[in-house]
């Protein structure tokens, strides 16, 4: 089943209400949570576009049956691709973050990790997981991944904390469930979402294996509140309301107060050994989406600042043009480290083809490390206009039209009306609460910078680098290349014949 934007909301709209925004209990159709579904809406709307099939749409891999994308377990490199290059799509058309793409990591990381769990365990994690899944894809659900706990005192591990809900952890085990307790903070547009997968923030200690706990459930459970921050406040004057006002994101703290799970929903239950593999799954994943996602978003930037300096009228000055090609570098950068993540991944015991995680840690902290410098070169571009520029209001009032008009002129081939336009976009996309919140997620997003950081650390192999200068130095007489052998990508045998062509073209 592909569902439309309009089932989403009559699913959506029909949740019990738990959120609270500024202390007032809200229901899903509050308006200041409509920029977020609205982000969401496009994805619905784009699986029913025929153009957009085998981008938005894949094949399921459990029932042969169109999904969306969102919902789809990657099967080899194609799939990976077309993941990363569907988000970067998407993102282009709404201005920034698409927010989906933490449901699909999460599955990707559930259906891998619950398998290794029962290959060592003997448990039936994966089949439990995989029923789930079916189910998840035949109702085209949406759903975000509540992975970072609030943690407390940084000092401590989570069975040390004197405020254990610091982590969400096990209260109790039943036969037919568990029950949960706890609170995961900073939560993309789990308050538009059809259902939350929790999973681990770390590595975890024997002494932790109540913190060991991973497991889905619908977001207006009993027991469950989210505390809500709608990024996008501002009211949008309506006749110069452009697409990227309509968009926007909200953010939740979300509570587990002895949340009963029932076992169908349980899928890691004190298996404190994978934690730290459970963790590292959806942080990989999700920088390999940060690889479609972050260079949208510099699209996104570019031409923003492109339209400022032809505003300006400066945009065939040449250090204007110097300007503008880091935008080039970040974006294409940042996107070729995704395409090499899905060329190089590795097929997994479950059957779900993963990025190589070198490449996708690369390409996040690439974006990471550029994107206050991608603000910057807008802000030098257009200058201090952003947040200078007169109330919209002024613009129309009959006492002050007549001077402005002419003051908001820089450029001769351009009306009043058009260099309105594009400063307001300036000052929406780079001085506004959205603005602010791209550049915090574009550094902590999937991770703060230090976990990639580690992440490379532990991957990739310095000791190969070592005994080549020992080599090339002359300490060693001979280097053994092995490094040469590991370049042939993972195409395998089960790309598709048009899927080999798509990766050409």
């Amino acid at each position: 089943m592909l569902r439309t934007k309009d089932q989403y909301h009559e699913d959506l709209f029909k949740m019990k209400t738990n959120i609270f925004i500024g202390g007032e209990k809200v229901g899903r159709d509050d308006h200041r949570l409509r920029p977020g579904i609205n982000v969401l809406d496009v994805t619905f709307d784009l699986a029913q576009d025929s153009k957009w099939k085998g981008l938005i749409t894949a094949i399921s891999s459990i029932n042969s049956e169109e999904i969306n994308r969102w919902s789809h377990l990657p099967q080899n490199p194609y799939d990976l691709l077309q993941k990363q290059k569907m988000i970067r799509c998407v993102a282009r058309r709404v201005g920034g973050c698409i927010q989906r793409c933490m449901g699909h990591d999460a599955i990707s990381a559930l259906a891998i990790c619950t398998k290794e769990i029962d290959e060592a365990r003997g448990t039936d994690y994966h089949k439990r997981f995989m029923e789930y899944l079916r189910l998840y894809q035949m109702k085209d659900y949406d759903g975000c991944c509540a992975q970072t706990d609030s943690k407390g005192d940084r000092t401590k591990r989570p069975s040390e904390q004197p405020n254990p809900d610091a982590y969400v952890h096990i209260l109790e085990e039943r036969k037919d469930g568990i029950v949960v307790s706890g609170v995961k903070m900073s939560i993309t547009q789990v308050a538009y979402a059809d259902e939350i997968f929790v999973l681990p923030t770390r590595a975890l200690m024997e002494d932790d294996r109540d913190f060991a706990v991973a497991f889905a459930l619908p977001a207006d459970w009993d027991g469950i509140t989210l505390i809500t921050r709608p990024v996008w406040l501002r009211e949008k004057d309506e006749a110069y309301a452009a697409p990227f006002c309509k968009y926007g994101v909200s953010d939740s703290v979300v509570v587990f107060d002895n949340v009963f799970v029932p076992k169908e929903r349980v899928f890691m239950c004190r298996e404190w050994e994978f934690g730290r593999r459970l963790a590292l799954l959806f942080a990989d994943s999700h920088r390999h989406s940060y690889s479609g996602c972050k260079p949208g978003m510099s699209d996104v930037l570019c031409g923003a600042a492109m339209l400022a300096a032809e505003a300006n009228n400066i945009q065939k000055i040449s250090h204007i043009r110097e300007k503008l090609s880091n935008y080039a570098g970040a974006a294409e950068l940042a996107y070729a480290a995704g395409v090499a993540s899905a060329l190089y991944g590795e097929i997994t015991s479950s059957g779900v083809f993963f990025p190589n995680k070198i490449y996708a840690n690369v390409g996040r902290r690439l974006t990471g490390e550029l994107i206050y410098h991608e603000y910057n070169l807008l802000t030098e571009i257009a200058g201090g206009i952003a947040v200078t520029l007169p109330f919209e209001e002024d613009f129309h009032a009959e006492s002050t039209k007549k001077y402005l008009d002419k003051f908001i002129v820089r450029n001769p081939k351009l009306s009043p009306e058009t260099s309105l336009k594009i400063w307001k976009f300036v000052e929406n996309i780079g001085a506004s609460p959205m603005s602010s919140w791209y550049e915090i997620a574009g550094v902590h997003g999937g991770g703060s910078p230090i976990m990639e950081t580690i992440a490379l650390n532990l991957d990739y192999d310095f000791d190969e680098k070592k005994r080549l200068g020992r080599y090339l130095s002359g300490i060693d007489e001979t280097f053994d290349d092995a490094k040469a052998l590991e370049l042939e990508p993972t195409f395998g045998t089960s790309l598709e014949t048009n899927d080999r062509q798509a990766l050409k073209e």
